[in-house]
């Protein structure tokens, strides 16, 4: 099962869907907070009062999930799986202890990807000015000694568990987790922009027209 897992979160084809996944979902999300919105606002066979609120309940919605997904849901499950991965499924895995956090691996691989050894050991000797020292005191000698290699380990499973998580994270947060939040967020802010209050007494003008009618 292990050995399944590893060929999975390794394939190239994995890291290609956790990028496409979030950028896909920012992309679609965005959109919906401008389209949905405009589509009710442009609708002749709505009155202004009802278009109003349904517009600002709509781009509510689609804006809450969204930085809700982006600023909580992404780095957690990220964080979350990277974890996971180091502790229980690849405890024993090369590669894992070298990192404390996905963070640190994250700026590992970007500098294990430079095809240039000058360019990467000019970052190296680089100075971190909110922590007072350079960027090579970050890394083991282990990790050194790889970033002075033409083609150094990138550490696929580490990448691997970042991705899956970042799949796993997408699906579950963005169907479960951001609309709860959402729920709780949008009927607040339409009573404080005013827009609960009117929908609500013009829905009870409409009921009282109805029974008059009737």
């Amino acid at each position: 099962m292990i050995n399944g897992i590893s060929s999975l979160i390794t394939s190239s084809q994995l890291a290609n869907i956790a990028q496409n996944t979030t950028q896909s979902v920012a992309v679609e999300t965005t959109l919906k907070s401008i389209g949905r919105p405009g589509f009710i606002l442009i609708d002749k066979d709505i009155d202004a009062d009802t278009k109003q609120y349904a517009a600002a309940k709509e781009f509510l919605y689609q804006a809450t999930c969204l930085a809700v997904y982006m600023a909580l849901i992404v780095p957690i499950f990220k964080k979350g799986g990277f974890k996971l991965a180091k502790n229980v499924i690849f405890k024993d895995t090369k590669g894992f202890e070298h990192f404390k956090d996905v963070k640190e691996y994250m700026h590992y691989r970007k500098l294990a990807e430079n095809p240039s050894v000058k360019n990467r050991m000019s970052t190296l000797n680089k100075e971190i000015l909110s922590e007072g020292k350079l960027v090579k005191e970050k890394y083991d000698d282990t990790l050194l000694a790889e970033l002075e290699k033409k083609e150094p380990d990138k550490f696929d499973y580490v990448k691997g568990a970042v991705e899956l998580s970042n799949i796993v994270g997408s699906v579950l947060g963005l169907a479960i987790l951001a609309p709860q939040v959402s729920h709780a967020f949008i009927h607040p802010a339409l009573r404080f922009l005013g827009l609960e209050d009117k929908s609500k007494k013009q829905n009870a003008a409409e009921n009282k027209k109805l029974d008059h009618t009737a």
